[in-house]
């Protein structure tokens, strides 16, 4: 147990980096767009029905949103032909005779694929679902043209019949409790999996959870965490490696629709296992594993019991672009490493098995040649295309229809805190249940969100009264030390102790009538063991934002106050554009980014004089309790025409300590707001929506900030920074554009009034009065409070 939550720590695994450095270059220039390396071709767009042809040798395998070539010639020209014969594409093979179908450019052009080539990107659409498709080998003669056959869409599911076929293919031989195998998708790709029973088969069935991701979840070597702890409470777990990853065939994507419904099929095979318990699995996992749950029950799945969602994301393309302005730290890593990763041989288990073997796994490696880099796709993806609603969460939530616990953490160095945007669309689950907090990454499997989860999968999964066993309860104290070096971390206690084991209906009642929302305050701020993962008081809600949530205005005003009032008098203040502060973030570079360690060490360094304006609230009267999200309304004016402004919140307490709270990020040629929803602001981020700034003239902007909720006691200040990007983050350092020494002038005072528009928590009352030891509040960066003094405009 003691190995299981120390790598539960991790949000990946051996073969993850979210545990490494987030070493970047900054580099000031617009982003880049464009075609990805295509070539123009003198193939005509539209098929010539009268020229000879033949039936085709080679093979076509169309998926969702895919089609995949095998079998032809090296560097054959492949094209893409729509029902009313138009050319879409045209792929030239790989060194295998290979070709991959997923994106099409809105011009015909030629690509070659292999080696990490590039494909279309901002300006082109996904492989859209429908028949009459053929493929056309154009250099052959006559040209061969397989048969028409039909692109598959997200909701093309196969009929049960199709799973029934597998239910006796992952039960482990001789009464044995572990095994690795197959799935087999919609699509004919096989997806490695490592089934590990709590059991021999012959004594179950089990409780049954599914860990699905692109790292190494069906590695035989290695268990991830969320399987592990699963597996030391008596539940059965399966490892499922993404198409295009570990041992499973298929061509690696980034949360496309083909991964998202291969999440459908994997529940449906492995609860089809004669020992899986109600042929109902649930899913858990934190980060990559817990992302793609929710893109798994958003396909609505029949045999899926429940997820169970750990630090998640709101949008991938939000995670590469926030607030347009593109993430070269932990985003740019992560892509980077999922490309090698993927790659053919990019991890030692999977070479393992290929030398003992294993010729289903050795043969999926062939496909690995036309994964494209990633990383740089996601980079040319200058503004948001229409496309990427597919894979945004927070429009695909609302489609999913069983039980939901879901955790994270305002503060998440590497996921960031955009998921709170989406807890309110979760509008067709039965159940949900929130817990949020401030803190890190891996806070997800901290003492009393693990206790949570456990009474989560008991009551949907397993079907009963959640009573953690004594004995594990009695050991978590010693094992808890050694993985948070911090003593006296117990579960929580037992909420179901009144119930007996038979009143399980009265149980699952009495939970689902709970509040929906738990928030936890000042975790960290123990004050002999800081940074120990408690909080010092919680508050419950039915809603986040809660509602009754009151709103406050605070105003820029001169010589760096934020004041309650309108100013009355008028100023501008300027500060100059730092793009060298983009790659900075607030680790010290010795020891730099620890995970485990109970506290951080910083190295939050501010802006030089000149290169940001900030400005400090008297202190506050009483206690106060601002959150959710909030939005700063900012006059502004940039003589390039666009501009990357951050805006970070921060709280002085009475000890003069700074303690971060939230940052906020927009590129202001993407300042269109396309709608609101009390403080929340949501943009496409479109090119169509784009426009740089009035030159030389002011105009209105607001910069949205992420949902927090942060306690100002009496004495406390509130402080507003607004510089270019950088400083602020732990994982997440950036590419800002503009020239060095660049002027962005800020208005205040009367007329349009520069301000902040944050949230008053409500309902809040007995606030323990606590002054935490800097550092020790989890998640959130502190350094000495000093004043600075802005620079006026000319």
């Amino acid at each position: 147990m003691a190995v299981a939550l120390l790598l539960a720590s991790c949000s990946g695994s051996s073969n993850s980096s979210e545990a490494g450095s987030t070493t970047t270059t900054a580099a000031a220039g617009k982003r880049d767009g464009g075609t990805g390396g295509g070539q123009p071709t003198d193939l005509p767009v539209q098929v010539d029905p009268d020229q000879p042809t033949a039936q085709a040798t080679f093979d076509v395998s169309p998926g969702t949103e895919t089609v995949t070539v095998t079998g032809a010639e090296p560097g054959e020209r492949m094209s893409l032909v729509d029902r009313d014969g138009k050319r879409l594409i045209i792929l030239r093979t790989d060194k295998f005779g290979q070709a991959h179908f997923a994106y099409i450019p809105t011009e015909l052009l030629e690509f070659q694929t292999g080696g990490k080539a590039q494909l279309p990107s901002m300006d082109g659409t996904v492989v859209e679902a429908g028949d009459g498709y053929t493929i056309r080998a154009e250099d052959r003669s006559p040209v061969q043209v397989s048969d028409a056959f039909k692109v598959l869409g997200r909701d093309d599911n196969p009929p049960g019949s199709f799973f029934d076929q597998q239910a006796g293919d992952l039960v482990p031989p001789n009464d044995q409790t572990q095994m690795f195998g197959y799935v087999t998708t919609r699509d004919g790709v096989k997806l490695s999996v490592m089934v590990r029973l709590p059991g021999p088969p012959s004594k179950g069935p089990y409780p049954t959870v599914i860990e699905y991701s692109g790292y190494g979840p069906s590695n035989p070597g290695a268990t991830e965490p969320g399987s592990m702890i699963a597996g030391f409470v008596g539940y059965a777990s399966v490892g499922v490696n993404m198409r295009g990853t570990g041992c499973s065939g298929g061509v690696f994507d980034v949360f496309n629709t083909a991964q998202q419904v291969d999440g459908y099929d994997a529940v449906e095979a492995i609860a089809r296992q004669p020992w899986v318990k109600d042929h109902k699995v649930g899913m858990v996992g934190l980060s990559y594993s817990g992302i793609t749950q929710l893109y798994t029950a958003a396909t609505d799945p029949p045999s899926l019991a429940g997820v169970t969602s750990l630090s998640v994301i709101k949008d991938p393309w939000l995670e590469q672009w926030p607030g347009g302005v593109y993430n070269g730290g932990f985003t740019k890593q992560w892509l980077s490493e999922r490309d090698s990763q993927s790659a053919a041989g990019g991890t030692t288990w999977v070479q393992k098995r290929i030398d003992e073997g294993d010729t289903t796994c050795e043969e999926h490696q062939k496909l690995r040649e036309q994964n494209i880099d990633f990383e740089a796709f996601g980079r040319s993806l200058e503004h948001r295309p229409a496309q990427a609603d597919g894979r945004d969460l927070s429009k695909l939530v609302s489609k999913i229809k069983v039980p939901v616990y879901l955790s994270g953490a305002w503060q998440d160095e590497q996921t960031g805190p955009q998921f709170a945007d989406m807890l309110g669309n979760f509008t067709s689950t039965p159940v949900h249940k929130f817990v949020l907090f401030n803190g890190r990454h891996p806070d997800g499997y901290t003492p009393f969100n693990l206790s949570r989860w456990y009474e989560f999968l008991e009551l949907y999964v397993n079907h009963k009264v959640p009573k953690l066993d004594p004995a594990i309860r009695a050991l978590a104290p010693a094992v808890f030390e050694q993985f948070f070096h911090i003593p006296g971390l117990e579960f929580a206690p037992d909420r179901f102790e009144s119930f007996t084991p038979d009143q399980y209906e009265e149980a699952k009642a009495w939970y689902e009538a709970t509040p929906d929302v738990h928030v936890m305050f000042d975790v960290g701020a123990d004050a002999e063991h800081p940074g120990k993962p408690t909080p010092s008081y919680t508050k419950d809600y039915e809603t986040w934002p809660p509602a009754g949530i009151a709103t406050k205005a605070f105003y820029l005003d001169a010589n760096g106050a934020l004041s309650d009032v309108r100013p009355r008098r008028t100023g501008v203040d300027r500060f100059l554009n730092d793009p060298d502060s983009a790659s900075k973030t607030f680790f010290a570079p010795d020891p730099g980014y620890e995970l485990l360690a109970p506290t951080w060490t910083f190295d939050w360094t501010d802006f030089a004089p000149g290169n940001a304006v900030s400005y400090v609230s008297k202190p506050f009267a009483a206690d106060t309790v601002l959150g959710g999200p909030g939005y700063a309304e900012l006059e502004m004016r940039v003589p390039d025409g666009d501009a990357d402004v951050q805006v970070s919140l921060s709280l002085i307490d009475t000890a003069g300590t700074e303690w971060h709270v939230t940052t906020g990020l927009l590129r202001l040629s993407d300042r269109k707001i396309a709608s609101t929803d009390g403080l929340r602001i949501d943009r496409t981020f479109s090119v169509e929506d784009s426009e740089p700034m009035p030159a030389g003239k002011f105009e209105v902007v607001k910069v949205a900030l992420p949902s927090f909720a942060q306690t100002f006691r009496k004495g406390d200040r509130l402080k507003v920074e607004i510089s270019g990007p950088g400083r602020d983050f732990g994982a997440w350092a950036f590419e800002a554009i503009g020239d060095e020494g660049t002027p962005r002038d800020i208005t205040r005072g009367a007329g349009q009034a520069s301000r902040l528009m944050l949230g008053v928590l409500p309902g809040i009352t007995d606030i323990p009065d606590v002054v935490a030891a800097c550092p020790s509040l989890r998640g959130q960066a502190c350094r000495t409070y000093e004043a600075r003094t802005n620079t006026p405009a000319e």
